[in-house]
C-alpha cells in the first residue's frame, strides 16, 4: 500500500479497525454475562447494529471510487496486517453485518425456545465468527486474509460441537480437520511461495494484472493456483466438501451461520479474491485456468444437487444445496467474462439471504413441531403459512425464478456462459436449475397440499415465536427486494469489474 498511498483514491480510515473490533469486543463482554441472559443478548444485538452502521458508513467513499485502508501493524518488510474497503470488500461486509443482525434475533427465539445449554458460549462464539468474517472481507493482503480465515475455523468449532454429544464431536472433528489441514497443506505454502516471488502479499487494485511477476514459470503459477483453490476448502468444492454436511449436527442458527453468513461465504470470497486479485484475469486467460476450473466446479454443482434429491432430512437437503450453489460463484468468476463475473459475485449476496431464510425455516419447523424430515411435513404449510411461504420464496430464489434474487444470478451466468462460448456450461446451468426444482418444489408442495402423517392432526401446531418468524420474513423480503431492485448491490460488483 505504501507505493500508492499518496494517490487521491487511497484514503486512510480508522473505522476499518473499529468494524473488526466491534464483534470481538462484543464477544468478550458477552462472556462476562452468563448470569444475565437479557443483558447478554442486548450486547449481541447492539454490537450487530453498530457493526452494520459502520459498514454502511464506508459506502459513499467506495461508490465514489475511493479505497479505504488502515494498517494495524507490520511484521516483516512487505508483510503487514492491513485492512481495506473496496467494491469487492463491501459485497461480503454488507452481507455479513446485515445478516448478523437478523441472526442475533432469530437465535434468541431458537435457543430459548429449546432451552439450549451454553447459550453464553454460543453467543460469544457467534460474535467471534463474525469477527473473523468481517476481517476476511476487509483484508488488504493475503496474509491478513489467511489470519482471519483461520480465526473463522477455530471460533466456529465450538458451535458445531455445541450439543457436546458423540454426533456433535464427530461433526466438529471432521469440520476442523478438513479446514485446518487443507489450509496448512496447500494455502500456507502458497502464501510463502508468493511472498518469495513478489516480496509482499498486497492485493493489487484491479482484477486484471494479478500479483505474480510476468516472468514467473507457468507451471509454478498453475501449482499456486491449484493450491489456493484447494486450500480455501470452506468453498465446499468436491471432494473437499464432506465437512459441510457433517456440520449439520449443530443448532440451526449455527447452520445458518455456516451456510449463509460466515464460513462458506468466507470460503468462496477468499477463493474468488485469489482468482481475481492474486492471479488476475489476464494471467488466468493466458494460462487457460478459467474454463477448466468452471468445468471442475460444474461437477460439484450437478452431483451435490443429485445427492440433495435423495435427502429426506431438511437440513441435509439444504446442506447439499449449499455445496451446489457455492460453486455457482466460483464458476461465474472462472468463466472470466464481464457478465459471468458479475453473476458469480452477486450470488454471494443473493445466496446468503435466500439460504439463511431456508435454514431459519428449518429451525422454526423444529421448534414448532420437533420435525426434521420432509416426509413428516405434509400439511404443515396450512398451519404455518408464513413460515412455509418464506420457504417457497427462498426456494424460488435458489431455483432462479423471477422476481427473487436468484434470477439475477442465473441471468448473468447464462449470458456469461454464452459470452465465453461454453455450451457445456450453459447445459450445466440448465440441468442444475431442473434439479433445483426437483429438490425444492416438493417441500413446499407437500407442506401446503400434502396430508398429515397417519395418526397426526393439525391441532395445536402454530407458527414459531415472533422472535424467529420476524427474521424469517425480513430475510425473505430482502431476497425479493434485491431481486426486483438489484442495482444497489450491483454497484459494488461493477466497482470490481469496471
Amino acid at each position: 500500500m505504501d507505493a500508492v498511498s499518496t494517490s487521491a483514491n487511497i484514503v486512510e480510515n480508522s473505522n476499518l479497525l473499529l468494524a473488526v473490533m466491534i464483534p470481538l469486543f462484543g464477544s468478550l463482554v458477552v462472556m462476562t454475562m452468563k448470569k444475565h441472559p437479557n443483558v447478554r443478548e442486548f450486547i449481541s444485538s447492539c454490537s450487530s447494529i453498530l457493526l452494520f452502521i459502520i459498514v454502511l458508513s464506508f459506502i459513499p467513499s467506495v461508490l465514489h471510487g475511493k479505497v479505504l485502508y488502515y494498517r494495524i501493524f507490520d511484521i516483516l518488510p512487505g508483510l503487514s496486517v492491513t485492512l481495506r474497503a473496496d467494491g469487492f470488500s463491501m459485497i461480503f461486509a454488507m452481507v455479513a453485518s446485515s445478516l448478523w443482525m437478523i441472526a442475533v434475533y432469530y437465535s434468541m427465539g431458537y435457543m430459548r425456545g429449546l432451552n439450549e445449554h451454553a447459550q453464553t458460549r454460543f453467543n460469544a462464539c457467534f460474535a467471534l465468527a463474525i469477527f473473523g468474517a468481517i476481517g476476511v472481507s476487509l483484508s488488504d493482503n493475503l496474509f491478513t486474509l489467511y489470519l482471519f480465515y483461520e480465526v473463522v475455523s477455530v471460533c466456529t468449532y465450538p458451535l458445531v460441537a455445541h450439543h457436546q454429544d458423540d454426533e456433535g464431536y464427530m461433526g466438529a472433528r471432521k469440520y476442523i480437520i478438513y479446514l485446518t489441514t487443507t489450509a496448512k497443506l496447500f494455502l500456507l505454502p502458497a502464501l510463502i511461495l508468493i511472498y518469495v516471488l513478489v516480496g509482499n502479499l498486497d492485493f493489487p487494485h484491479n482484477i486484471f494484472t494479478g500479483m505474480l511477476p510476468a516472468d514467473t514459470k507457468s507451471w509454478l503459477v498453475i501449482m499456486l493456483y491449484v493450491f489456493c483453490l484447494l486450500g480455501f476448502a470452506k468453498n465446499g468444492v468436491m471432494p473437499l466438501h464432506h465437512w459441510l454436511p457433517g456440520a449439520m449436527v449443530a443448532p440451526t442458527p449455527v447452520s445458518a451461520l455456516l451456510h449463509a453468513v460466515a464460513v462458506v461465504k468466507v470460503g468462496v470470497f477468499c477463493t474468488t479474491r485469489s482468482m481475481l486479485y492474486v492471479f488476475g484475469v489476464d494471467t488466468m486467460n493466458a494460462l487457460n485456468l478459467g474454463i477448466p476450473t468452471a468445468y471442475f466446479v460444474s461437477f460439484t454443482i450437478i452431483m451435490a444437487s443429485v445427492i440433495a434429491l435423495s435427502k429426506d432430512n431438511l437440513k441435509s437437503r439444504l446442506a447439499y444445496s449449499t455445496v451446489s450453489q457455492l460453486s455457482y460463484i466460483i464458476l461465474g468468476v472462472a468463466l472470466l467474462t464481464p457478465h459471468s463475473i458479475d453473476g458469480g459475485l452477486i450470488h454471494i449476496v443473493n445466496h446468503a439471504f435466500s439460504k439463511i431464510t431456508l435454514f431459519f425455516v428449518a429451525g422454526a419447523i423444529y421448534v414448532a413441531t420437533h420435525k426434521k424430515n420432509i416426509s413428516e411435513m405434509g400439511g404443515l404449510g396450512r398451519t404455518m403459512p408464513f413460515t412455509f411461504g418464506a420457504f417457497a420464496i427462498a426456494s424460488l430464489s435458489m431455483i432462479g425464478a423471477p422476481p427473487v434474487a436468484g434470477f439475477v444470478t442465473k441471468w448473468y451466468l447464462l449470458v456469461g456462459s454464452m459470452e465465453a462460448h461454453q455450451v457445456g456450461i450453459l447445459l450445466v446451468l440448465i440441468a442444475s436449475t431442473v434439479l433445483n426444482v426437483g429438490y425444492f418444489a416438493p417441500v413446499a408442495y407437500k407442506a401446503f397440499f400434502g396430508k398429515r402423517p397417519a395418526g397426526e392432526t393439525e391441532t395445536g401446531i402454530r407458527e414459531a415465536p415472533l422472535s424467529m418468524l420476524i427474521p424469517i420474513l425480513i430475510a425473505a423480503t430482502v431476497s425479493v427486494i434485491i431481486g426486483i431492485y438489484p442495482n444497489f448491490m450491483m454497484q459494488f460488483v461493477k466497482a470490481v469489474t469496471g
